[in-house]
């Protein structure tokens, strides 16, 4: 295990960047998870840290080492893909065991971290198996244990669960973050599912064209984002943004007035708030606090999403979501209470698209 740095990367495919002027430190044994959208560089960055491509420009190191220029072999990397890349024509044994007898590793010390790799990943009884006569998951296992047997020293996995169904995605998610506990791999796991960055990182690094907006814990990254990028793409439903000022008589302007009274902001804002804090009068989930600002709304959707509701509102000129208890079932066409939380509410410039500076 070791840390892993990258200093000011870039990587560009002729004229087009790909990557630009990426920094960033992992430490030790930790779990970073990369998000973002398609197209966002997330499988570049992978590929530059394997060895696999080379950057344009800046620094890469594992460990005390710089690997910039070295071959995939000599970086000690293991690597996850999507489509699990298994031989056919070898059973789980000797898929497990390719990257050791690739190293020349002696045939005893290659059984014994095959079986102990196995039996971590319960798949002990599939060794005598072939690929084809294994489900999904018990496919993405065998591409995981294959990749730990190495021992490698940084553990990379490039959307592993995107071939799963919802229950097992979920079923071996938790896996993956067991696992990862128990061998203690600094590992780097790209998703663009934001369920997937929220429950598995120790930290998370929300990417978009090839650059880091903001790198933070699970909790940081969803209740302080940096910019409207990261607002938008963490969460569902999306965080509500509404252009809005701090005078007037709009349903924003208490809850506005509030959040420019802790901030440096223009009077012009976009204004951010969560659809948990869009609040409806008539559910249970609510409370006003005295004082709140109310204003009327229409109802104009309401979604089911098991143990909770979404509703869709507008308001004059702006829409909101707001998030309700199942039992609270307004019905559409209909015109409810509504206030927002003015303590919950995020604000970003509108040229820059930051979140605004808190007053000191």
């Amino acid at each position: 295990m070791a840390t892993l740095s990258l200093r000011q990367v870039a990587k560009s495919y002729g004229v087009t960047p790909v990557v630009g002027d990426l920094t960033l430190e992992i430490p030790d044994g930790e779990l970073f998870v990369l998000v973002g959208p398609s197209g966002s560089g997330k499988s570049t960055i992978l590929r530059l840290i394997a060895g696999l491509e080379r950057p344009n420009a800046g620094e890469i190191q594992i460990g005390d080492r710089d690997v910039t220029r070295l071959d995939a072999r000599a970086r000690n990397v293991g690597m996850v893909f999507q489509s699990y890349a298994l031989f056919p024509h070898m059973d789980v044994r000797e898929n497990i065991a390719f990257g050791l007898r690739a190293r020349r590793i002696p045939d005893a010390d290659i059984a014994r971290a095959v079986a102990s790799v196995a039996e971590a990943l319960d798949i002990a009884a599939l060794l005598d198996r072939v690929p084809a006569n294994l489900s999904g998951g018990e496919r993405q296992r065998v591409a995981l244990a294959r990749a730990l047997a190495r021992n490698p020293d940084v553990l990379l996995m490039d959307e592993p669960l995107s071939n799963l169904d919802t229950p097992l995605r979920a079923q071996t998610r938790a896996e993956i973050v067991r696992l990862q506990s128990r061998f203690g791999t600094t590992t780097v796991y790209v998703t663009h599912d934001q369920i997937e960055a929220l429950g598995m990182g120790h930290r998370i690094g929300v990417l978009h064209d090839g650059s880091l907006e903001q790198v933070g814990s699970p909790q940081e990254i969803y209740e302080r984002p940096a910019t409207l990028f990261v607002a938008r793409f963490i969460g569902s439903p999306a965080m509500n943004v509404l252009r809005a000022r701090a005078s007037g008589s709009t349903l924003l302007a208490e809850p506005v007035r509030a959040a420019l009274a802790r901030a440096v902001a223009p009077t012009d804002v976009l204004a951010g708030i969560r659809p948990e804090h869009v609040h409806v009068e008539g559910s249970r989930w609510s409370g006003r606090p005295d004082g709140a600002q109310t204003f009327q709304a229409c109802v104009d959707l309401v979604e089911s999403a098991g143990d909770q509701v979404f509703l869709t509102l507008s308001a004059g000129e702006h829409t909101l979501v707001a998030r309700v208890e199942p039992s609270f079932r307004p019905a559409p066409g209909s015109n409810v209470q509504a206030w927002l939380d003015p303590n919950r509410v995020h604000l970003f410039d509108p040229d820059t698209e930051r979140a605004l500076t808190p007053k000191s």
